[in-house]
């Protein structure tokens, strides 16, 4: 009698364990996921992984846990150029007195390029397979991650002041209507409007991105409600809150990333999880520049997908999304007076599946599925000061640094292997990091 033929595939990664993200809070033991043409085709037990398919390459990761990639869902990483530039003072003083300055001096295709790439090599490193970009430039921010393949959601600016990319309102629009059809049908890159804030985008502004973001189905990613002084400042011009404001002007609804979102009310949060808005906690920048304490446990019961970010490197200061989640998570119960509030499973959810359902990209990736494109972390769990291990994830949010990611692949590609960069030549990103350091400072 004939045994079946085992189908070939081009990985089979064995791992001491799985942690799919979906179902949730479940971590898989001796588990195997299969992959092929960048695709998870199956997660099963190694045993039977073993049985059913011919791998051209197998990945053994037995002191491992597997993670779905991590999504950044919220960041500026052209900034990498800025980390530690103006460290210390409130958001205002930060932003007009240091940072528009600087970026004045310095922006331009060049500046984009260079801070993504070191931005790109910092988060291969810590375990992150995709990001939410807010900045200038968006056509060489695509350029530059499909160039080095990584996923990326590329945020088309807007503002009402001249930029070294569009001097006026409607030059603006322009540019992002043509990059998105650029990128239309792009892979790994997408897009979304990125009007600035509320307090620097006018009425008609608001009007006409949500419009278009309606006909062309794309997000609108938007700093809201970062600040106390942003409130006020709404109330003073406006005569209401900045997301009663953007309520009339159609804005809140389920194309919108609320970035920061610090200041809310009760019926705020409810506005939010009626509308399908996605709130992006930003948990570490926000202590940084003392904006305040975003209510993500009231949130999460509330029904809001929250989800992580970590902002620029300006204001960080830096792209590590296993500090992020341990920071919100223990953030959460202090803001929360809960001990339960964003427990550890609810806390990775938020840094993988609920990122990747704000940008629209929960059937493609965030849990390790099959059908699902194989966007793939592996984190070592043997050093002695990861024993002993009684729950995987809780290790995973309160113990584990980013410097224990071995393995990353993005679409089945394997872009970090044995904690090593493949095609990045990081010495020589070092040598461009050091010249904007002379340029800018």
């Amino acid at each position: 009698m004939s045994s079946t033929p085992k189908r070939e595939v081009d990985i089979v990664i064995e791992a001491r364990w799985v942690v799919p993200v979906e179902p949730h809070a479940v971590v898989l033991e001796h588990h195997a996921v299969a992959v092929d043409d960048g695709l998870i085709v199956d997660l099963l037990p190694i045993a039977d992984a073993r049985e059913r398919y011919a791998p051209r390459e197998t990945v053994d990761l037995s002191e491992h846990a597997l993670i779905p990639g991590l999504i950044n869902a919220h960041t500026h990483n052209p900034m990498t150029l800025m980390r530690g530039i103006a460290d210390d003072l409130p958001l205002m003083t930060w932003l007009k007195d240091h940072i528009w300055p600087a970026e004045a001096k310095a922006i331009g295709p060049e500046f984009v390029r260079d801070g993504i790439e070191i931005a790109i090599a910092e988060m291969l490193r810590g375990g992150t397979t995709a990001c939410s970009e807010n900045y200038f430039f968006p056509d060489v921010q695509a350029a530059t991650y499909r160039r080095h393949g990584f996923r990326a959601m590329v945020g088309l600016p807007l503002i009402e002041f001249p930029s070294a990319w569009a001097k006026t309102r409607d030059e603006y629009f322009d540019k992002a209507l043509a990059v998105h059809d650029e990128l239309r049908d792009v892979a790994l890159i997408g897009t979304a409007f990125a009007p600035h804030a509320p307090y620097t985008v006018s009425d008609e502004a608001f009007e006409r991105t949500r419009l278009l973001s309606d006909q062309l189905d794309i997000p609108v990613h938007l700093h809201l409600h970062e600040t106390a002084q942003e409130v006020d400042d709404s109330r003073r011009d406006h005569g209401v809150r900045p997301m009663q404001r953007l309520q009339g002007l159609g804005i809140v609804n389920d194309h919108l990333i609320a970035v920061h979102m610090t200041q809310l009310t009760d019926a705020e949060i409810a506005l939010c999880a009626e509308a399908g808005v996605s709130v992006i906690h930003c948990p570490e920048s926000n202590l940084k520049l003392a904006s305040g304490f975003c209510r993500a446990e009231d949130l999460r019961r509330a029904g809001v997908n929250v989800a992580l970010g970590t902002d620029g490197c300006a204001s960080n200061n830096d792209l590590d999304m296993f500090g992020e989640m341990r920071t919100a998570a223990l953030l959460a119960k202090a803001v929360a007076n809960d001990a339960r509030a964003l427990d550890a499973a609810s806390t990775l959810r938020a840094a993988t599946l609920n990122a990747a359902r704000a940008l629209g990209w929960s059937e493609r990736v965030g849990s390790i599925e099959a059908g699902k494109e194989a966007d793939l972390a592996a984190v070592r769990l043997d050093a002695i000061e990861m024993h002993p291990i009684y729950n995987v994830v809780s290790q995973l949010i309160y113990t584990a640094g980013r410097h224990q990611v071995s393995d990353v692949w993005i679409a089945g590609v394997r872009k970090l292997a044995h904690g090593r960069l493949t095609g990045i030549d990081v010495a020589e990103l070092r040598e461009r990091a050091q010249r904007w350091r002379e340029r800018l400072q």
